[in-house]
């Protein structure tokens, strides 16, 4: 049966000499991968170009249910990138976000706030004129509250003292070292305290990159360790 969805590419993936898998998250059915047979040969009407990491794209799909495999019929971009392809920070940036959710998404079930949550973000780095400095930071955290691993703001002067583990504030150190001192406990709660306003605040918060990497490596089971953002200090340095 078609369907018309939109979709955010997440990974690409050589099939053989002319065909390609390509993992893209959809509105409709969350993540599913799709078959494109011949889009590596000259005549095909559908180009390679197309499926670039978090390319924002209009689909017209087949879809099957328990089919790990789906086809598409038809496709186009939904969105031109004007200024990602030339900025090499915003570039560096969307390998880092197309890594952190390829490697924490894996729902085959529609969510819509998530993917609206994830077609905002693009657009907006896209779009934004300001400094991207903090911008994985802030998408960082804000993602945490789609996946449902969003931290407690209980931070008080009695609660000075972020338990990874446990996801909260509290007033003494754990048995364990996975624990952020009050210097860095007050960093953190004041980026939770902005993750709802503009990615680019002024605040740096950079820092706390391995400690939000490390937070996802314990709340969500079978979360990989991510590689890119060794790329992303130097472009933003």
């Amino acid at each position: 049966m078609l369907h018309s969805t939109k979709g955010i590419v997440f990974h690409s993936l050589k099939y053989s000499d002319t065909s390609v898998i390509v993992k893209i998250y959809t509105e409709l059915f969350g993540i599913q991968s799709y078959l494109l047979k011949g889009i590596r040969s000259p005549g095909s009407k559908i180009k390679p170009g197309l499926f670039q990491s978090l390319t924002l794209l209009d689909l017209v799909v087949y879809h099957k249910e328990k089919r790990s495999l789906q086809m598409v019929k038809e496709v186009r971009l939904a969105h031109v990138f004007k200024t990602i392809p030339q900025d090499i920070r915003k570039s560096s940036l969307v390998l880092f976000i197309n890594e952190l959710v390829y490697k924490s998404i894996r729902e085959e079930e529609p969510n819509p706030e998530l993917f609206a949550f994830l077609w905002k973000t693009c657009r907006q780095l896209d779009e934004t004129t300001e400094s991207v400095s903090c911008f994985h930071i802030h998408f960082a955290i804000g993602l945490c509250r789609h996946l449902g691993i969003f931290p407690q703001t209980n931070y008080s002067e009695k609660k000075q003292i972020f338990n990874l583990r446990e996801g909260l504030f509290q007033s003494h150190i754990p048995e364990h070292p996975h624990y952020l001192d009050p210097g860095n406990s007050l960093l953190f709660y004041s980026l939770l305290k902005t993750c709802n306003q503009h990615f680019t605040a002024a605040q740096n918060f950079t820092p706390l990159l391995e400690t939000i990497l490390l937070y996802y490596k314990l709340h969500l089971p079978g979360f990989r360790d991510v590689q890119s953002h060794h790329i992303l200090h130097d472009a933003l340095a």
